[in-house]
């Protein structure tokens, strides 16, 4: 897929999508944005400048906690998880991507 084909983050989802991402248990960073990337069929990718300052963020909201581990590789790794009241920051984050995916059906339907 060319670059040019790669879509944007949009400012305030990545935080969705890293807490959604640690529903399904904890994970190191890098293993985040693969996730992110390959549930997205390649079109979303996070870079590492935005996905660490965002889990620091979510890290200092009480959103997520991390430990240290293990990799796969066999290399250390801070490994993130969600927080009881990140799993609430979740649902709310959901109800209002919801709600804004059909604004923008409304939107950009055309007139009748």
């Amino acid at each position: 897929m060319a670059s040019s084909e790669k879509l944007d983050v949009l400012q305030g989802t990545l935080d969705l999508l890293i807490l959604r991402t640690l529903q399904w248990g904890p994970q190191h960073g890098h293993g985040i944005g693969q996730v992110i990337r390959a549930k997205s069929d390649d079109l979303l990718q996070v870079e590492h400048g935005s996905l660490y300052p965002a889990l620091h963020r979510l890290r200092r909201e009480g959103w997520i906690d991390s430990d240290w581990g293990v990799t796969q590789n066999n290399q250390r790794a801070k490994f993130y998880r969600l927080t009881v009241k990140g799993r609430k920051q979740l649902a709310l984050e959901e109800t209002k991507w919801k709600l804004f995916v059909k604004t923008m059906a409304r939107v950009m339907r055309p007139q009748e």
